[in-house]
């Protein structure tokens, strides 16, 4: 199983490397504008195998990403100094009008994954321009929050001393400032969270909540301010992503997908629960939010259809 890696920054490289340390597929290609950076991150990825597992690493142009099962879009560009968030969008859309006709001219099969932020519109534009090449949407994908809500389950798994593996919960929304915690729903061990925290004596008072939620919905701005960039994590996140669309594994992850409406909020791309499997977007599941939580989903969508509309022509 062949898995395309377009844009070979840290982001593409990393989720490259994670599909390498988890086994995932049989051959990764990473396709890069700058071939030379696709070649080397190929074979240092590369170098990794033996001590990992058995999959193929190499570089080549667009046309190496025939027979792909899916395709991670990390390409686009960064933001320049004084540059606006709308002059940002419009660069990154002239990318995507490039990238994603060039994926499906030689990869028309492929589940398209989308990496790029701001993720939710990257995804609604990748779907868009999909469109023309009949693609049905739910083969259109982004991150979305998965890595907002493996943030989110860590943290509480360490608060209640459990294995966030135990600890289930979601963030949904916009990846970004406006995504919702559904700290509502969330259950560790099968049970409710507050009962759970009842019985162990774990401390999840207001202001440890709002000490988690910062945690999560801050957290890019963190490891970025020390780091210069988060790579690990959304890499990780991806190759996840691609695992179960390969494998058909009919998982329920925080993925962001054209939705018809959301909240009142009419044709927008943002995170909920969705079933991911080989054909990409399987069903979209709602989750009976607290009115608090709703009313925040909603802003949440409103803030995504507003960049989107801003965009206008340029989408």
């Amino acid at each position: 199983m062949k898995v395309g890696v377009v844009g070979s920054g840290m982001v593409g490289a990393t989720a490259a490397y994670a599909l390498v340390m988890r086994g995932v597929g049989r051959e990764v290609v990473l396709v890069d504008k700058n071939a030379a950076r696709a070649e080397a991150e190929a074979d240092d990825i590369r170098h990794a195998v033996p001590f990992a597992h058995p999959l193929e690493v190499r570089a080549g142009g667009y046309e190496a990403l025939a027979g792909c099962r899916a395709v991670v879009l990390c390409a686009g560009v960064g933001q320049k100094p004084g540059e606006t968030r709308l002059q940002l969008l419009r660069r990154n859309a002239q990318v995507f009008r490039e990238v994603v006709p060039a994926v499906l001219a030689h990869a028309p099969q492929a589940v398209l994954v989308v990496a790029t932020n701001p993720v939710d519109v990257m995804t609604h534009m990748a779907a868009r321009y999909a469109t023309t090449f009949g693609v049905a949407p739910g083969r259109v994908l982004g991150s979305g929050t998965t890595l907002d809500t493996a943030r989110f389950r860590t943290l509480i798994g360490t608060r209640c001393g459990v294995d966030s593996h135990h600890v289930h919960g979601y963030v949904v929304g916009e990846h970004g400032d406006s995504e919702v915690l559904t700290w509502s729903l969330v259950t560790v061990g099968g049970m409710p969270l507050e009962g759970f925290a009842r019985m162990r004596g774990v401390d999840l008072s207001e202001g440890v909540r709002r000490d988690i939620d910062e945690k999560v919905r801050r957290a890019a701005y963190t490891i970025i301010a020390g780091k210069g960039a988060t790579y690990y994590g959304i890499g990780c996140a991806l190759a996840r992503i691609v695992d179960a669309v390969l494998h058909d594994q009919r998982s329920i992850l925080t993925v962001c997908a054209p939705t018809a409406e959301v909240g009142g909020v009419a044709d927008v791309t943002l995170a909920l629960p969705r079933l991911v499997g080989g054909a990409g977007v399987i069903e979209t599941f709602p989750l009976p939010l607290s009115a608090a939580e709703q009313t925040q989903l909603q802003a949440s969508a409103r803030v995504i259809r507003t960049a989107l509309d801003e965009l206008g022509d340029d989408l």
